[in-house]
This record gives C-alpha cells, sequence and structure tokens, in this order.
C-alpha cells in the first residue's frame, strides 16, 4: 500500500524486538478481549460498538488486539497508521479517527482507507470544503458538552451541522460527545442536558458512551458506543467497582521471575536510598522487572505483587532493571519462582492504585524491550 509504505509502523514489539535474556514477558490474551467485547454489547444490546483501540491498542499492540475485537461494528483510533494497519489485517469496516484529521493532505489518506472521521473544529469543515473527494465521507460531529477538549458548543452546533451537511462530500452525520465524569460522582446529567439542548431537532445517529456510560448509564447509548478501557479488562471506576463486578477479564498479564535471594537481618535495608529497613530479619527477592521495563517507579513499598501465584507486596524503590518482594508469605519462592506484575490472579487496577495511578498508564507504558505473546 502506498502510505503504509512510508509509515514506521509499530507493530507488536515481538516482531521489532527480539527477546532479551529475561524471563520478563507480556501475555495478551485474546478470548479474553473477545469476552469483553461480549460485556459491551450486553450492557448495550440495541447499540453498535466502536472498539476503542488508540494508543497501540493501550498497549497491547494492534496485532495481538484484532482477533480478539474482530467482531465489533468499527474501530475508533488516532493515528492514520493505525488505521492502514488494520486495513492490512483485512479489516474491511468502518475505521473511526476519534480526533478527525490534522491537514489537507491527511484528507488523502481518509479518502483512499474509507476512513469514518471526527469533526470537531471550524478549521476541520474549512478543510472538508476545500478538499475533492472520491467515496461519500462518514462524519462524526462533536459537541463539547462539558469536557472542553475539542467540539463545538451546544450553541455553535446546530450551524456545524448545517455547514457539513451542506458539504458535497460529505454523507451520514452522526451525533457525537465524549463524557468527562461518567465513571465520577458528578454523573453525566449536567452534559447530557447540555447535548440535548445544542442538539435539539438536529437528526442522525448518536455516539455518546464511554465505557463508564457504556457499563453504567444505558441513556446514554443511543446507535453507538464506544468502550475503550473495559475490553482490556480495568474498571473505568477502578477499585470502586473493580472488574470483575462488571464481569470483565484481564487481557495483559505482565509476568517474570525471581532472579535473586537474600537474606536480610532486623535493620537491613532494601534497594536505593534504604527506604525500606526489616523490623526483624526476612527473606527479599530480587525481581527482573523495573522502571524500564514500564513498570511504574512511583510504586511504593506494599504494591501488591504475587510470587509463585501468592499474594505478597513490594519493597522500596522501584530500580530501572529490578524491584524486590518480601518472600515472608512464600517460604517455597526461590530463584526462579514466577511472579506477576499484574494481570491474571492480580487486577491491573489494585496496582495502578497504589502507584497513583490509572490501568490506562500501565498497559500504555509496557517497554518495547518486554517480549509480547499473544494467546
Amino acid at each position: 500500500m502506498r502510505y503504509a509504505a512510508s509509515l514506521s509502523w509499530r507493530a507488536s514489539p515481538l516482531i521489532l524486538y527480539p527477546p532479551m535474556p529475561r524471563p520478563i514477558k507480556v501475555s495478551i490474551h485474546t478470548a479474553a478481549l473477545a469476552h469483553n467485547l461480549d460485556v459491551a454489547r450486553r450492557h448495550a444490546p440495541n447499540a453498535k460498538v466502536w472498539a476503542v483501540v488508540k494508543a497501540n491498542a493501550y498497549g497491547h499492540g494492534i496485532d495481538n488486539a484484532f482477533p480478539g475485537l474482530r467482531d465489533t461494528d468499527g474501530f475508533g483510533l488516532l493515528d492514520l497508521d493505525e488505521a492502514v494497519r488494520l486495513r492490512e489485517l483485512g479489516w474491511a469496516g468502518p475505521i473511526l479517527l476519534l480526533e478527525g484529521f490534522f491537514k489537507p493532505e491527511d484528507l488523502a489518506i481518509v479518502d483512499e482507507y474509507g476512513l469514518t472521521t471526527t469533526v470537531h473544529s471550524d478549521e476541520q469543515l474549512r478543510m472538508l470544503e476545500m478538499a475533492r473527494l472520491k467515496k461519500p465521507l462518514n462524519v462524526q460531529l462533536k459537541m463539547n458538552s462539558g469536557m472542553n477538549r475539542l467540539g463545538f458548543s451546544p450553541e455553535r452546533y446546530r450551524a456545524a451541522w448545517e455547514r457539513a451537511r451542506a458539504i458535497p462530500g460529505v454523507s451520514q452525520i452522526v451525533l457525537m460527545t465524549h463524557f468527562s465524569d461518567a465513571d465520577g460522582p458528578r454523573g453525566i446529567q449536567y452534559q447530557m442536558e447540555a447535548f440535548e439542548r445544542g442538539a435539539r431537532d438536529v437528526p442522525g445517529e448518536r455516539s455518546l458512551a464511554n465505557s463508564a456510560a457504556t457499563l453504567c448509564y444505558p441513556e446514554t447509548h443511543g446507535a453507538w458506543v464506544r468502550p475503550g478501557i473495559m475490553l482490556y479488562g480495568s474498571s473505568p471506576k477502578g477499585l470502586e467497582v473493580p472488574a470483575a463486578t462488571f464481569d470483565l477479564q484481564p487481557t495483559m498479564t505482565l509476568e517474570t521471575e525471581l532472579i535473586g535471594i537474600q537474606e536480610i537481618p532486623a535493620g537491613g535495608t532494601v534497594g536505593y536510598g534504604s527506604i525500606f529497613a526489616a523490623e526483624t530479619p526476612m527473606r527479599v527477592g530480587t525481581v527482573a522487572c523495573g522502571y524500564a521495563d514500564g513498570y511504574p517507579r512511583v510504586a511504593p513499598t506494599g504494591t501488591p505483587i504475587l510470587v509463585d501465584g501468592v499474594r505478597t507486596r513490594t519493597l522500596g524503590r522501584v530500580s530501572m532493571d529490578m524491584l524486590s518482594v518480601d518472600l515472608t508469605p512464600v517460604p517455597q519462592a526461590r530463584v526462579g519462582s514466577s511472579v506477576t506484575l499484574w494481570g491474571r490472579g492480580l487486577s491491573i487496577d489494585e496496582v495502578a492504585a497504589s502507584a497513583g495511578t490509572l490501568a490506562y498508564e500501565l498497559m500504555c507504558a509496557v517497554a518495547r524491550r518486554v517480549p509480547v505473546h499473544a494467546n
């Protein structure tokens, strides 16, 4: 393909980066992706699904995620190269550019590959008005209902729709917005009121619901839902409502092994800065994983971790290539014992909460040097 040849496509890290001589790896669970997509369908049975695969499928890899999500109605993403990769993988259905296009020349690619585009600004409308498209272009016209990132204000929405409708190359126009608080106590009501005000008497299907709204607010489902994080087994509500409550399964397991064991006395310290000191003699395991692999450096002592399937805790400061674990609950542990950083058996939401972040960041931060295997 002409465009694809010019891209620096970042496919599966397994292809571009041969495995290091370390036991660390990421496993992508294809069946879990398919299961979580089915959960979205069960919650929104009358809506079509945009499976959101931006950021290289939330760090899972487009190539790895596609087999598990191929029963979706469409894919949503940001990058043209990811859209082209989906076409190369054989996807002939809808692909939505969630931020739309950025330059007039992007429209040639949108046209060639039959993409759907978000339109959220006067500048994009102007570029569309000047474009000479070969194929009808489907558009999702975005309203800023309170997120205050992208979109037309409710007061200007009807005029933007009229302008888009008048463009010869534009075919279907779907009405779109994005919720800022569907996962929190403020909820969606204030944005729904703004959306209804701006979209009053504007015809068209609606695309409103992110993961949290898909799971919790059926009144938002409309013609399309746009699940993202829930497809990857993380709860949009974090630990407040665990993923298992929604029947979501983990899709990424980061695992490695113990590569060393130390017996330290009472008062002995662990790691850089000596921020952990043992109160009694203890066994400490050294794990082949650090922040250069994508594990959060800020994860404090006490972050949950599994050794030989037994729950224990991290100790001290995370290093570039290693971290330390308390082996007190795992007396049988030895060099070579299995270690799960997150995934099957240990919720990524728990690890993220301990580190003061979200599962999104952990998934996307896994380093390229970590081998990835889909199963």
